[in-house]
């Protein structure tokens, strides 16, 4: 009899080509199912492959999209109508590269256009027991449909994906984060994984693929669950999983990408054989029970630096490991807040709904539930993760929700989550953003950066403070 595996180590030994080439523990050779790109960046990888007289091997596997440098607005005449030439090259140069190596590319004027992330899954084109990888960090967003997600590099490693549909990984150990019980009123998975990595650190998952389990995540939708593993590199993990069920496959069927017919039969069939055993084993275990959960918000420059919205910003004086104590201090510093300050009254001058992490239509249905019927009392404003998610939140009223409430509601870009596209914070402006990191500059120069979840960062929105949405 086979022994017990985990769904991650089963869908790396099914992907092996070369284990272990070296035999002195380094990298596997995996064959990759599919390969995402998008326009930050890349142009290395494609320059290098034009030089070297190569080809795509297996152009089909790859799709192309532009989200990183898109602005969010006036984009009719785009890219020509971007007023900043660099940025213009950078989204011309996607498009041109796409075409002269023969790869499908959701552009700019594309219906399907939109974040990486999140047409990814809402195409079907991310499934289940596929090996994923794509130039970003935030790939583990796939693992959430029981896919094996792997990040890579924009250069060496993309080009070695493009030209020969494999990729070299060292295999990382295994850690499962368990959580039980019901999620309380107003805690979402934004909740969920900010409480996670509050409590385990930046680099407390690092070195591992993490398969997130328990009653808490599998009663998540699947915009949950995609939220959840989308932060996983916060946490220091490349990779993000979570075994598929009844609810991954409701959410696939009938997508552009997914089986048809009597391939969707065959499909179903091998997912259900994915999941881990009930007695794998892992290097790691956490648990988590969600009666310990609460809205949270971010207070440093790391997503670790959280803490419920009832809590204070911490001291730094409390703190006995002096390497923290500087590292709290100098993000205290940064942030212009003084240890003590009850974090629920924080004023806010801005607010932020959008990117890889919560753009999907259940992020903006929660965040209009809180808005309908009040106003923002600052600048707030919406950017879908898709050209469909727009449509389909027009489709239901939710943009006339926003607007009405003074909100601006933008094209789907990564718009102010990275800053990239002209989309920032201005130095010295507090934001209340949706998105997964508080870096220093992370938004803009001087951007002061609180993360959170999107009805938080509508309560923000409407209130002007840091806010317990509960209270509303």
């Amino acid at each position: 009899m086979n022994p017990p595996v985990s769904i991650f180590d089963r869908l790396w030994a099914r992907h092996v080509i070369v284990a272990d080439a070296t035999g002195a523990g380094g990298e596997d050779l995996l064959f990759v199912d599919r390969n995402l790109v998008h326009e930050g960046g890349t142009f290395l990888a494609f320059d290098q492959m034009r030089g070297e007289g190569r080809q795509v091997l297996k152009p089909k596997q790859t799709l192309a999209v532009t989200d990183h440098y898109l602005p969010s607005t006036n984009r009719a005449t785009a890219p020509g109508s971007i007023a900043n030439a660099e940025i213009r090259r950078v989204v011309e140069a996607l498009d041109h590269n796409a075409r002269e190596f023969g790869i499908e590319h959701y552009g700019v004027h594309h219906p399907r256009q939109g974040i990486i992330h999140v047409i990814g899954p809402e195409l079907g084109w991310t499934q289940p027991g596929l090996l994923i990888t794509c130039c970003d960090s935030h790939t583990a967003t796939h693992g959430a449909l029981g896919a094996l997600p792997i990040p890579i590099g924009q250069s060496n490693q993309l080009r070695h994906v493009l030209a020969t549909q494999t990729i070299w990984q060292k295999k990382p150990k295994t850690m499962r984060i368990s959580i039980e019980g019901t999620l309380p009123a107003q805690v979402s998975a934004k909740d969920v994984i900010l409480s996670i990595i509050a409590r385990i650190g930046i680099g407390g998952a690092s070195g591992h693929a993490v398969e997130y389990a328990g009653s808490a995540i599998r009663a998540l939708s699947m915009e949950g669950r995609m939220t959840l593993c989308n932060m996983s590199i916060e946490a220091g993990a490349r990779i993000g999983m979570i075994a598929p069920d009844d609810t991954t496959y409701a959410y696939l069927h009938g997508r552009p990408f997914a089986p048809k017919d009597t391939d969707w039969d065959q499909a179903l069939a091998y997912w259900r054989t994915l999941p881990s055993d009930a007695d794998a084993r892992f290097d790691r275990e956490l648990s988590l029970n969600t009666s310990e959960l609460a809205p949270m918000v971010s207070w440093g420059t790391s997503p670790e630096d959280s803490s419920p919205i009832t809590g204070s910003v911490p001291d730094p004086a409390s703190m006995a490991d002096a390497e923290k104590r500087g590292r709290v201090q100098r993000a205290l510093d940064y942030m212009k807040l003084a240890p003590g300050t009850p974090l629920a009254g924080i004023n806010i001058d801005r607010v932020f709904i959008g990117s890889c992490t919560n753009a999907r239509i259940e992020d903006l249905r929660a965040a209009a539930e809180v808005v309908k019927g009040r106003k923002a009392v600052i600048p707030a404003m919406v950017v879908p993760g898709s050209s469909a998610v727009k449509r389909q939140a027009e489709s239901e009223g939710l943009d006339r929700i926003f607007l009405a409430a003074g909100f601006e509601w933008r094209d789907a870009s990564c718009s102010m989550c990275g800053g990239s596209n002209g989309d920032t914070v201005a130095a010295g402006q507090r934001s209340a953003s949706t998105t997964n990191r508080n870096f220093e500059g992370r938004q803009g120069p001087g951007a002061l950066t609180h993360i959170m979840s999107p009805a938080m960062a509508a309560a923000a929105a409407v209130t002007g403070r840091l806010t317990d949405v509960r209270t509303l």
